[in-house]
């Protein structure tokens, strides 16, 4: 997180976090959280992270980094397999809101659930917004912010593990990522929880 950054204020006075998630579906690799709280000179031209060209997020991630409050949250394979892929979601989003030390007035969470509820650390006032992440741009920069991130892991894990693609298939089951599978087997960062993997772990 950026610390000592003035905070854009919303309607009234309010300090509002935006928060979103990448890598829910992948077969490998972490889910990670971003939560976001915009700045006075937050970068125009927010959006879901995925109406965004590669090109476009790469500029916007360090000029929203550079100009609001930030953190992230990540849960990696192993703990996604012991507790399931939702559950680490919201423990992912829990850990991102704790790591930006603010009291908010109000947490946006794109999708149609928040942790309130669901992760036992959650304290902070929340909301929940279908496709917030194209209609809230603090939801937007935490968008950006958490597939960038997770996107920069796997094409560093790919290097470790060039055998299944994940610097062009960030970890989702294509076919290629479905063929390395079969051809080599998981590696340590495959969740062996999600049902291609467990298949061929169990043959």
């Amino acid at each position: 997180m950026e610390a000592g950054l003035l905070l854009a204020k919303g309607t009234k006075g309010r300090v509002v976090i935006g928060v979103d998630e990448a890598g829910r579906g992948p077969l490998a690799g972490p889910v990670v959280a971003a939560a976001c709280v915009l700045g006075h000179d937050a970068p125009q031209g927010l959006d879901d992270s995925k109406k965004l060209s590669a090109k476009r997020r790469a500029v916007l991630e360090p000029q929203i980094k550079a100009s609001c409050h930030w953190a992230l949250g990540v849960v990696e394979a192993d703990e996604i397999d012991r507790i399931n892929i939702f559950a680490a979601t919201m423990l992912a989003m829990t850990r991102a809101v704790a790591a930006l030390a603010l009291e908010p007035d109000e947490v946006l969470i794109d999708g149609n659930m928040t942790p309130a509820g669901r992760h036992p650390d959650w304290c902070w006032p929340a909301r929940a917004i279908v496709g917030g992440d194209a209609l809230e741009p603090c939801i937007s920069a935490a968008s950006i912010l958490a597939k960038e991130h997770r996107d920069r892991l796997m094409r560093e894990y790919a290097e470790a593990h060039p055998h299944y693609g994940w610097q062009t298939n960030m970890g989702y089951g294509t076919a290629e990522h479905l063929a390395a599978l079969r051809e080599h087997g998981p590696s340590p960062l495959h969740r062996r929880s999600f049902a291609p993997v467990a298949q061929l772990v169990l043959l």
